[in-house]
């Protein structure tokens, strides 16, 4: 790529300060690209850099950092540079900034604010963590339905500059209540003497600012749209959310159910920014817990340690009986939680998947059972060996589908996030139910 490829050229003209040539250069460059060069610098040499872009331009790369490097920025830089800074930045991403770093840092840039971004700002820092009103902006453009179209075509290149996105516009009455929203092309396509009224259908989605940040990236993908107006009780137009801001929330929950799924912790911040202390205690809860339920498995082996004793071929089997039951069910898991995520599945329909696991779990078992009790008979020349591993493998993956495939809807029920159960949680509950599975039918058969 080419940026990568400039980058050593880029870190000489650093060393050589020839600070021009670097300004011409980056001007060149999206604002996630020059984030990205600045992330991999350290912070003396990121802001000198920094310093160097326009304002407007300087504002919109700042939203791209990490907050750690954003706080780092902050730190090095003078007053009427952070107050230029935090002035250019858009309400939703000034808002997430302000969240993000020290309240005493926070309360520093909310008095560099003017008196109408500054009430603007604490309004949205008023609405809940993770709500859709930490995420909307309020500039979008507005239009009246008494107004013909090139009145509203007219507004929008006099007023859309400073507004997050033109592609739809609001059509409000005069005490700002949302009665519409129309695409731009919509308007450009229409005879420009028709009044706004004859474009209107009035079907339209909204959102409230109270809403989790979930119901806007279901909503933005469900229906297709680039923005979502946000309304008060009262069906009053406060702002809008964009796709961009979406993204930024979905690529957060994605990236909270894997560290979950994985057993840690997550994240409220980049690796790399992260201390070895801080991935450390991130990371030994859930280790802690596991090896306390590790015990548990241990609990039941020795429980059952005569019956080991009697056939000390049964040791032989049980890594494979455990590793099967919990892939089967971090299987079931994984394929439930994303169709809990993707709307495809409701807790309504817990029934239907219960009869669906069911038989897969029935079908699966009936195949492993077949293929390992098999085994096991030519292995160890016993045929009631071969029918206990048999057995117990398919009614072990019966149990793991269920237990799989249930526990998610049921923490969803529960409004938790169901993806804390996939991954080592599950597969150690599956090993101590499995180990007791397998002890009982071998104690049945074999003795």
């Amino acid at each position: 790529m080419l940026k990568e490829l400039l980058k050593p050229e880029i870190r000489e003209m650093i060393a050589e300060k020839a600070w021009h040539s670097l300004k011409e250069i980056l001007i060149e460059w999206p604002e996630a690209d020059i984030a990205d060069l600045l992330k991999n610098l350290d912070d003396k040499e990121a802001v000198v850099l920094f310093m160097l872009l326009p304002k407007q331009l300087k504002a919109e790369t700042f939203a791209e950092l990490y907050p750690d490097k954003q706080e780092a920025f902050l730190k090095r830089m003078g007053d009427e540079v952070i107050r230029e800074l935090v002035v250019e930045l858009s309400p939703d991403d000034r808002t997430e900034l302000l969240e993000e770093l020290p309240g005493r840092i926070t309360k520093k840039l909310i008095n560099f604010l003017p008196p109408e971004e500054r009430k603007e700002t604490l309004k949205l820092l008023g609405y809940p963590e993770d709500s859709v009103g930490r995420l909307m902006t309020p500039d979008y453009v507005a239009i009246r339905p008494e107004w013909t179209v090139r009145e509203a075509l007219e507004h929008i290149r006099k007023f859309g500059h400073d507004a997050e996105t033109v592609n739809r516009v609001y059509v409000i009455d005069a005490n700002w209540h949302l009665l519409d929203d129309i695409s731009l092309r919509k308007l450009i396509l229409a005879d420009f003497s028709n009044d706004i009224l004859s474009l209107m259908d009035r079907n339209f989605i909204a959102l409230s600012p109270f809403d989790d940040q979930e119901i806007a990236v279901k909503k933005i993908k469900k229906y297709n749209l680039y923005a979502l107006p946000v309304v008060d009780s009262e069906n009053v137009l406060l702002g809008i959310v964009t796709v961009d801001d979406v993204l930024d929330v979905f690529e957060e929950e994605v990236t909270e159910d894997v560290h979950k799924a994985g057993g840690v912790v997550p994240l409220d911040m980049s690796y790399t920014a992260a201390s070895a202390l801080v991935l450390y205690k991130k990371r030994i809860v859930w280790l802690l817990l596991l090896l306390v339920a590790g015990f548990l498995s241990s609990a039941v082996i020795t429980r059952f340690e005569e019956t080991l004793l009697k056939v000390v071929a049964l040791a032989a089997f049980i890594p494979v009986l455990i590793d099967a039951g919990g892939n089967i069910g971090n299987q079931a898991s994984v394929l439930i939680v994303r169709a809990l995520a993707l709307g495809e599945l409701t807790t309504a329909k817990w029934f239907s998947v219960v009869k669906k696991e069911l038989t897969i779990g029935s079908l699966l078992g009936l195949t492993l059972g077949f293929a390992i009790g098999s085994w096991g008979y030519i292995w160890k020349g016993d045929f009631r060996l071969g029918l206990v591993v048999g057995l117990t493998i398919i009614l072990i993956a019966v149990w793991a589908n269920l237990v799989g495939s249930l526990l998610p809807v049921l923490l969803t029920k529960l409004k938790k996030d169901p993806a804390i159960i996939c991954g080592s949680l599950l597969t150690t509950l599956i090993d101590i139910t499995g180990l007791l599975i397998y002890f009982s039918i071998a104690g049945l058969l074999l003795f």
